[in-house]
């Protein structure tokens, strides 16, 4: 009979832990190594290496070239997942630091494959976001995230967003038509706060900035309801300054 000890002890399937250890000593030889060597550092007998070497290898986690094992795609994707998904942490953890210390929602959207992505939002009931009652991809004309990122598209690229999304009222301020969009986009101020006013929800006035990292068109925004407008300008200014300075840092991604 097991003792409640020896209960509680994880059953270990031997076979992967040693295949474990076969990865991370290929993981550190960034030209790759033979299979003597791995065997060695992974603590195990050669047959049993050469075992685990064979599979992995026609897993993909492995490729062997010019005598030497050295890390295959399965293990790069896992690699490059854990990447990805560190830097999403990184922007989830940013919205709510800025949410909390600005008082107000922020969200950060991306333009990505001809659509607006709304990529992260953080809020609190204090302070909620705007409610997505139309679609966002939609309606970029009416909101200050989708006319900040189409700010940043080239005209071609522009005019082809607005051929297959094309302006419409969906509220009574929203910008009143194309040309109009056209013009206002065509006089925004590089770099500077782009502010909507009830275009997209009666009630509420929102800026957004646009967020310059490689080529790619990104934008952070804030709202706050209508009759806290004075606030507004100020905490964009403030997101912006922190945003700069996390860029700077190089400790923000929109890689994702």
């Amino acid at each position: 009979m097991a003792t409640a000890s020896n209960a509680a002890v994880p059953t270990l399937i031997g076979s992967v832990q040693r295949a474990l250890r076969l990865l991370e000593a290929v993981g550190s030889h960034a030209d790759g190594a033979p299979a003597k060597q791995l065997a060695r550092e992974a603590g195990l007998p050669l047959p049993t290496a050469y075992h685990l070497l064979r599979t992995l290898t026609h897993e993909d986690y492995l490729r062997r070239e010019k005598g030497v094992f050295v890390l295959g795609c399965a293990a790069e994707r896992l690699a490059n997942g854990s990447a990805l998904q560190n830097r999403r942490s990184k922007i989830a953890n940013s919205l709510v630091h800025w949410r909390d210390s600005i008082g107000v929602p922020v969200y950060f959207a991306v333009y990505r494959e001809g659509e607006i992505e709304i990529a992260g939002v953080a809020d609190s009931p204090a302070a909620p976001a705007v409610e997505e009652w139309a679609d966002f991809r939609e309606t970029g004309h009416a909101h200050a995230i989708g006319q900040c990122l189409l700010s940043q598209l080239d005209d071609s690229a522009r005019e082809d967003h607005l051929d297959r999304h094309p302006v419409q009222a969906i509220t009574p301020y929203t910008v009143p038509s194309r040309g109009a969009l056209l013009d206002r986009l065509a006089v925004t101020e590089r770099m500077r706060p782009l502010v909507e006013r009830q275009e997209y929800a009666l009630g509420t006035v929102c800026a957004a900035i646009p967020v310059m990292v490689g080529s790619s068109a990104a934008a952070m925004a804030i709202s706050v309801p209508l009759h806290q407008e004075e606030r507004l300008l100020p905490a964009i200014e403030r997101l912006r300054g922190e945003v700069e300075s996390l860029l700077s840092s190089l400790a923000f991604s929109i890689s994702i």
